[in-house]
């Protein structure tokens, strides 16, 4: 149930990128104010994340899942009536709004169904919805432009995810949090249980949490520039239709990452049994080597090896999102879990949003004279940025990540909210 919900996430905030191309003749708007637009999004869901990571921990996930998802799927709906570039950046903002509480809260309930050896594959499963989300809201929403208008991609999209919200009202079932948790309870009789509140922030002394925070920031900020330009970049630079644009844009990277991501969960569950940090590990491992793959599609000018080298990203990047939740998890308590995705998202997209726009003043700043040259470097220098994130995830892997496992208290008793 949470799959087809993530799908609807990810297509609804995706569809708009795919007609950057159509938004920029029909209104035309440059390079900066259609990065401004793909990154109002990114910045109210880093901005309410901590709040819906607080609530997540504190109300009844079912709640927040799907009322999230009936208000942002209004809001999609909302987005195809839009003709100035203030209302396009407000439906942004109010996307971002509705969906900041779905991650916060679906990761958390997850954990509470599979424990620490199931965990990575429990979420990289729900990972490929964001893959298939992601092509979904690219081609579709380039096929209702050509075809029909670009205003009919948000109409159909919003309208199915409300439908979506509704049906499983009766079906998603509340867990009891830190049910999935295999060590026993070990308080004295006289020692009281300290509440969430006086657990919630407890991870922030942490190292392993500010490290994966970190490297999550870098990571996103190269995940949303190839989200929001991918298909503007093989438009303009290697002459694709809109319609092969949106797929390609996507389908490469992101089936990619689909096939990717659950053998990636299985090789973390793993390597978690025999080292501290071993989740970790395959994500330090997809960085490092997808490190290559960023900087040929930033400097080929050949659409094989454009394309080749796109699959190759994709493939591991399904490495590092295998571990984005699970790692986390790693070193925080079940009932500080939602706060803790929450600030993830903060850091993560709050740092990412500044990819598009960054990527938006290279292309019409930058020290070339074309637009598509200036596009081209930036999206390469995303490379770098992988190999400083893998670098980090090392230096959590063998100085802290044991010792933040070993500090966590025995599992707290399951409760339910």
């Amino acid at each position: 149930m949470l799959w087809f919900v993530c799908f609807f996430n990810y297509a609804d905030r995706q569809a708009i990128s795919s007609v950057f191309p159509t938004l920029e003749k029909e209104f035309h708007f440059d390079k900066v104010q259609l990065g401004l637009i793909g990154s109002a999004f990114m910045w109210v869901y880093a901005a309410g994340a901590p709040f819906a990571g607080y609530l997540g921990d504190r109300l009844r996930r079912k709640e927040l899942i799907l009322g999230g998802c009936l208000f942002w799927s209004a809001v999609t709906v909302l987005t195809g009536w839009c003709g100035k570039l203030w209302q396009f950046i407000t439906v942004r903002a109010l996307e971002g709004l509705g969906e900041t509480f779905y991650f916060p809260a679906s990761m958390s309930l997850v954990s509470d169904y599979h424990g620490p050896k199931t965990r990575s594959r429990a979420l990289s499963l729900h990972q490929s919805s964001v893959y298939i989300g992601t092509i979904a809201g690219s081609w579709a929403g380039a096929w209702f432009a050509e075809r029909l208008g670009w205003r009919y991609g948000f109409y159909f999209f919003g309208l199915a995810g409300m439908i979506l919200a509704l049906a499983l009202w009766r079906f998603l079932q509340e867990p009891q949090r830190g049910a999935s948790e295999e060590r026993p309870v070990e308080r004295a009789p006289h020692e009281a249980a300290r509440s969430t509140d006086e657990t919630t922030f407890d991870f922030l002394g942490k190292p392993t949490v500010w490290l994966l925070m970190a490297v999550f920031l870098g990571a996103n900020f190269v995940a949303t520039i190839f989200l929001i330009w991918t298909p503007t970049f093989l438009v303009e630079k290697f002459h694709f239709k809109l319609t092969a644009a949106g797929l390609s844009g996507s389908v490469f990277i992101q089936l990619a990452s689909a096939f990717s991501v659950p053998l990636a969960g299985l090789l973390a569950d793993r390597f978690a049994r025999r080292l501290a940090g071993g989740r970790i590990l395959v994500q330090a491992l997809g960085l490092l080597a997808g490190a290559a793959f960023v900087a040929l599609v930033g400097t080929t000018q050949d659409v094989t090896t454009l394309l080749l080298a796109m699959s190759c990203f994709g493939f591991c990047k399904g490495f590092y999102d295998s571990g984005i939740f699970a790692s986390l998890y790693d070193v925080v308590e079940p009932r500080a879990r939602g706060t803790a995705a929450g600030l993830m998202n903060t850091v993560g997209w709050g740092g990412g949003a500044l990819g598009p726009l960054a990527v938006g003043w290279v292309a019409k700043n930058g020290r070339h004279v074309g637009e598509m040259a200036n596009m081209s470097e930036a999206i390469a220098f995303g490379g770098i940025i992988y190999l400083v994130g893998a670098a980090l995830l090392f230096v959590a892997i063998f100085c802290f990540a044991r010792r933040d496992q070993a500090s966590l208290p025995a599992a707290s008793e399951p409760s339910r909210i």
